[in-house]
Formats: structure tokens, C-alpha cells, sequence
């Protein structure tokens, strides 16, 4: 949810209001989807990335606000956290500007933040949960102070009647109670956006979900939580835990969660966005001046701000967008199943992998999605977030194998066939998809040497468990500045 909201309190008129305003909203979508009146020609790619803020000891730096002032960047913006920070980078071609082009970029933006963050004495870092974040660290004071997310945390609390209850349990148990949602706050990720046709978005949308459980096996970097060893991706059960607006009743009764993998494969982009108003009540229902039938009928775009603001409030772990850029409207799959980090190389790999292999599902003459049950998807993602690389994940026609062995048997060769369709040549593609195969070839990503790298600085330095956690994050950081991928990085 990027959108600035006014701190206040809302009435059952306001409600009504914004049901009727959502329903007229879903009504003009309709009519757009029915005339044809998306951007489809030029589509594009785009990517989101959540940082944590430390301070020189690698402990959380509560100085958001310090540091976007010194980077002065309006692609940086606050997160939920006072230690969080995300950069959006341009969208783009998939293929414009050359192999390289990207990563540039990226590199130049981040590494102009972190010279300007260290100027007033803080570094960045790129995790999935910051392993040096402690409970304390999450309190009332560790939100941030855009009004938007003061609102959203009262709205939560409003709608669930009691504290939040986080119970995690992997290698040790974590068992926590929260009075705010900032625990949501150390979970930061990466997030892809896909746009294409309409016509097309059933099918990306489903290959998406079709491969969540594989991309966070191959990409899992969250093995810390509170300082305790949890799953290789906790970040996925804290999320759903820490925006849950449903009491144990409610939960039992059937009622769908606001962090939702959904229950279906889907027809049409209109099914997620029908989803969202017959399932989910508003939490911020603020209507604005627009009518979108009039706008439609004088042949203008309506921006359906109260459709999208929904939307955002609604935590799909690949959600669908509806935006309005240069005066055309397009939809995209925005992918966000997957923790941030570790390098710049890293996050490009994902990238490729992920924008191949959807392609290469979509372009397959019988899809896989025919072939798979949506719960399989689901259990395949729970799965992957427990055991990471070493997670067997189910696969039709293939069963039930290793991760590993299902990307280099099946998927990373469909990636390439993706990523050729997609005009990308061998020379480009195989660096990048090169980093994905050497991860499944070692069995390493950012869990496994988060991991193991705690457990030998644990067991030589005989220091405790924060100040191994935290000489392990200072370690990452400097292996992160090298941008050499993670299945490369020592433990020594």
C-alpha cells in the first residue's frame, strides 16, 4: 500500500460508501476488459526492493527518515519500519540496454544510498530478516511516521479485537505476542512486476503461482527470526502472522486471510480483483472525487483509486496491479514471494529465472496448471519456506524430488526457452541463469551460509548467540558489497 493517507477515523457512512465506490470500480474494469482498452504493445518489467537500515555494529537503525533526506532520491521511499527503506527501480523492456544495462543501474542506486547512508552513519543490507533484529526491536516506536501506516496498524487491531500471536517453529520455537503490526516490518523482499495483456494475465498469474514454492526454495535468505533459528524462509509465516485481521473464531470459521496464496487457478485478471471485494472488507475505506463511469463515457482512464487502494491492503503473494502510465492503462502479475537479497547478482538471477520460466509455462501446449492441483501450488510453497534448497517440492509428471533436481531436470531449461522467446540471447541468459544452476549444483543460498556461517562463528568464537548473529551479519554485508552470487561465499 504506496499511497499517503490522512490520519483519521472512519464511519459506517464511509463504509457504504466505499463498498458502492469498489463495486462501481469493478463495473468500469469490466467494461475496459470487455473493450479492449490496455496497454499491451511495449510491455514491461519492474522491481522493488526492501532494505534494512543498520548501524556501523550491524544492529537496526531506527532512521528512515534521516536517511532518505541524505540519499534525496524520490525512487527511495519509507517502509513500515523506522530500519526499513525501499528503492523502486524504473520499469523497463526486459531486453533494453544490453545484458549488463540492468544490473548497472541498480548498482549505481544502491551504492549511491549506501555512500549517502553512511554519511550520517548508517549502512544498508539486503535480507530477507535482518538476523540481528530483536523483539524489542519492533515495538510501537519502531513505526514508521508516514500517517499511512499509523492507520493501517489501528485499522488491523481494530478488525482482530486482540494482540498478535507469532508461533513459528523450526529448528528452535519462537512463541511471541505483538500489541502493533511492526513485526510485519522484518520481512523485506523483492518484488517483480510483470505487466502483459490482459488476455494473457490468467496464465502468467497462474505459472506464477504454479512456481512459487520453487523460487523461494532456490532463493530463501530468512533463516532468523528474534534470534532464533527458524525456517529457511521464515519471512513467509511472520508475514501471513503479523497482518492477520482474524481472531482464532474467525479463523476457524473459514474466513479467508489478508495474506492469501488464494484457492483457485483463475480465468481472468477480473477474478482477483471480484475476489478482493466479495471476501475482503475495507480496512481504509477512503473514497475519492472520480466516477469511473462518467470518466469512461467522456473517453478518459479512470485511475479506480478505490479498487487499487483495496487491492494494496490485500497481501497476494502474487497480486494483481491495475495502474494508469502515460495516460493508457495496463495490468501486471507483481511477484512477492521472495526475500531481498543477497547481492544485486543474486536478485537478477531470480529475476531471469522467474521471467523465463513464466514464459516458458505460458508458451507450453498443455499448461502446467492443467496438470497440478492449486493445493499442490500452496503446498509446495509452505514446504520451500520450511526447508529451503533441501525442500522436496511436488511436480507433475515427475512427482515428488529434491528442488534442486526438479530446476535442472525441468524448469531451468524451460527458463532459457523463456528468456529466448523473450529475445534474450544465449551469451545474456547464460550468466544469470548460470547463477541459479550452481546454486542447485551446491545446494547453497542465503539461508544455507547464513546458517552455517552462525553455526561456525557459534562454535569457534564461543561469543553467544546475538554477537554470532551479529558478526555474521557484518560478514554479509561485506560479501554483498562484492556482488559475488551467495553460493560463492566462504564460511571462515
Amino acid at each position: 500500500m504506496g499511497r499517503d493517507v490522512p490520519a483519521l477515523t472512519f464511519t459506517r457512512e464511509d463504509r457504504r460508501r466505499y463498498r458502492i465506490k469498489m463495486q462501481q470500480c469493478l463495473d468500469a474494469l469490466a467494461q475496459m476488459l470487455r473493450e479492449s482498452r490496455f496497454e499491451a504493445e511495449r510491455p514491461q518489467v519492474g522491481l522493488e526492493i526492501e532494505l534494512n537500515l543498520v548501524d556501523d555494529r550491524a544492529e537496526p537503525a531506527m532512521r528512515n527518515t534521516d536517511a532518505l533526506e541524505a540519499i534525496a532520491d524520490p525512487a527511495w521511499d519509507t517502509e513500515l519500519g523506522r530500519f526499513n527503506l525501499e528503492i523502486n527501480i524504473a520499469p523497463r523492456r526486459l531486453t533494453e540496454g544490453g545484458p549488463d544495462a540492468w544490473e548497472s543501474e541498480i548498482r549505481s542506486a544502491l551504492n549511491h544510498a549506501e555512500e549517502r547512508a553512511r554519511s550520517i552513519g548508517t549502512r544498508l543490507i539486503m535480507t530477507g530478516i535482518l538476523p540481528t533484529l530483536r523483539h524489542e526491536d519492533v515495538g510501537e516506536g519502531a513505526l514508521s511516521e508516514n500517517p499511512r501506516y499509523r492507520l493501517l496498524n489501528d485499522q488491523i487491531f481494530a478488525a482482530r479485537g486482540e494482540d498478535l500471536h507469532i508461533e513459528v517453529t523450526g529448528v528452535d520455537r519462537l512463541r511471541a505476542y505483538a500489541d502493533t503490526i511492526t513485526p510485519e516490518a522484518a520481512c523485506t523482499s523483492t518484488q517483480f512486476h510483470l505487466q502483459v495483456d490482459p488476455e494473457d494475465f490468467a496464465a502468467y498469474w497462474n505459472a506464477a503461482q504454479a512456481i512459487a514454492g520453487v523460487q523461494v526454495a532456490l532463493a530463501a535468505n530468512s533463516p532468523f527470526l528474534f534470534g532464533k533459528e527458524l525456517w529457511h524462509e521464515t519471512r513467509i509465516p511472520l508475514f501471513e502472522q503479523a497482518t492477520d485481521t482474524r481472531p482464532e473464531e474467525i479463523k476457524v470459521q473459514g474466513v479467508r486471510p489478508r495474506v492469501w496464496f488464494g484457492e483457485r487457478w483463475i480465468t481472468s485478471v477480473f477474478d482477483l480483483f471480484e475476489e478482493n471485494l466479495r471476501y475482503f472488507p475495507a480496512l481504509l475505506p477512503l473514497c475519492d472525487d472520480q466516477d469511473p463511469a462518467e470518466t469512461l463515457l467522456r473517453g478518459d482512464i479512470p485511475d479506480l483509486g478505490e479498487l487499487t487502494l483495496h487491492n494494496g491492503t490485500i497481501y497476494r503473494w502474487n497480486r494483481p496491479v491495475y495502474a494508469v502510465s502515460r495516460d493508457k492503462p495496463h495490468v501486471r502479475v507483481e511477484n512477492r514471494v521472495l526475500p531481498a537479497g543477497p547481492t544485486v547478482a543474486d536478485t537478477l538471477a531470480n529475476g531471469a529465472f522467474y521471467y523465463g520460466l513464466t514464459r516458458g509455462l505460458v508458451e507450453e501446449e498443455r499448461p502446467v496448471w492443467s496438470r497440478m492441483s492449486f493445493s499442490a501450488a500452496e503446498d509446495n510453497l509452505r514446504t520451500a519456506a520450511r526447508y529451503g534448497i533441501d525442500a522436496r517440492l511436488y511436480w507433475p509428471g515427475m512427482g515428488e524430488v529434491p528442488a534442486a533436481e526438479l530446476v535442472l531436470r525441468r524448469l531451468l531449461p524451460l527458463a532459457h526457452r523463456g528468456l529466448e522467446l523473450s529475445g534474450m540471447d544465449d551469451a545474456w541468459r547464460e550468466p544469470l541463469l548460470g547463477i541459479i544452476e550452481q546454486r542447485c549444483v551446491t545446494g547453497r543460498n542465503g539461508a544455507v551460509w547464513q546458517k552455517e556461517m552462525f553455526h561456525h562463528i557459534d562454535a569457534t568464537a564461543h561469543c553467544g548467540r546475538h554477537e554470532a548473529l551479529r558478526r555474521m551479519t557484518q560478514q554479509y554485508i561485506d560479501y554483498m558489497h562484492l556482488n559475488a552470487p551467495v553460493h560463492t561465499w566462504p564460511v571462515e
